[in-house]
C-alpha cells in the first residue's frame, strides 16, 4: 500500500459541490464520484474527518440579506449541512467504509453528539467521521467549523476542495487573466481578500499553523495525488511545509 504524506486529515467541501450542475439539491452522480475519490484516499490508510457546507440546499447568509432574521437563517443553513452529511454517509457506507455523523446542535436520533474525544476514538479506529451542523452557533460559517474541528482533532492538515486549481487572485471562470498561487502564506491571503476561507477561518489556520491545501476535486485521482504529497493546487500556510 502507498504511504501518504499526512495521518489525520480534515476534507472541506461545499453543499454546491454536490449539487453538479443542476444548482441546488443533491446530483447522484456527483455524491458518487466524490465517494470513490474519499475511499481512495482511505485506501492510503489516512484517517479523515470531513465538514460539508449546506449551501445545495439553504444558504442562511442569503436569506438573511433578503430580510430572515440572521439566527433563523443561519441555524436552517446548520441543519441543511445535516442533510447532505447524512447523504454522504450513506454513500460511503453503501462502499464498505465505516462512517459516523456527529452534529453540532443535538439530534440524537440521526446523529451523535459532537464529541471531540469520541471523534478522535472513531477516527483512530479507522472510521471516518462527518462533523455536521457547523460550529452549532450562528455567525460562524462551515469554513470556521472545519477550521475548528481541524484544530480540535489535531489534524495534520485542511484540505479544501474546490471547482478550479486552487487559489486565484480573482475568479478564474469570469477572468482570463487571473494569477494563480501555487503557494501562499496566511498573511497574504487575508491581505489580498483572496477568498480562500472567511478571516475567522484562516486566522484560526494561522494561529494554530495548520495549513491548508486547496485543489480541484472535479478531476479524477487529485485527492490521492495530494494526500500523497504532490504538488497539484495551492498550499496555504506560514512558511514551508
Amino acid at each position: 500500500m502507498s504511504k501518504a504524506k499526512y495521518h489525520r486529515v480534515l476534507l472541506k467541501f461545499s453543499g454546491e459541490a454536490l449539487a453538479g450542475e443542476k444548482g441546488t439539491g443533491i446530483d447522484p452522480v456527483i455524491l458518487d464520484q466524490l465517494c470513490i475519490e474519499i475511499v481512495s484516499a482511505k485506501d492510503l490508510g489516512v484517517e479523515l474527518g470531513i465538514v460539508i457546507g449546506g449551501g445545495n440546499i439553504f444558504r442562511g447568509l442569503s436569506a438573511s440579506q433578503r430580510g430572515m432574521d440572521r439566527v433563523k437563517a443561519d441555524y436552517m443553513g446548520m441543519l441543511a449541512t445535516v442533510i447532505n452529511a447524512l447523504a454522504v454517509q450513506d454513500a460511503l457506507e453503501s462502499k464498505g467504509l465505516g462512517v459516523t455523523v456527529m452534529s453540532a446542535i443535538q439530534m440524537i436520533e440521526v446523529a451523535e453528539p459532537m464529541v471531540i474525544r469520541k471523534a478522535k476514538e472513531y477516527l483512530s479506529n479507522g472510521q471516518i467521521v462527518i462533523f455536521s451542523a457547523g460550529t452549532g452557533r450562528p455567525f460562524f460559517s462551515t469554513d470556521t467549523a472545519a477550521a475548528l474541528r481541524a484544530v480540535e482533532i489535531h489534524a495534520d492538515v485542511i484540505i479544501k476542495a474546490t471547482k478550479v486549481k486552487g487559489v486565484f487572485d480573482k475568479d478564474p471562470v469570469k477572468y482570463s487573466d487571473a494569477k494563480f498561487y501555487s503557494r501562499l502564506d496566511y498573511q497574504t491571503a487575508v491581505e489580498k481578500q483572496l477568498k480562500v476561507m472567511d478571516l475567522t477561518a484562516i486566522t484560526l489556520c494561522r494561529d494554530n499553523q495548520l495549513p491548508v491545501l486547496v485543489y480541484n476535486m472535479k478531476v479524477a485521482g487529485n485527492l490521492r495525488r495530494l494526500l500523497m504529497g504532490e504538488e497539484i493546487g495551492t498550499i496555504i500556510s506560514g512558511g514551508k511545509i
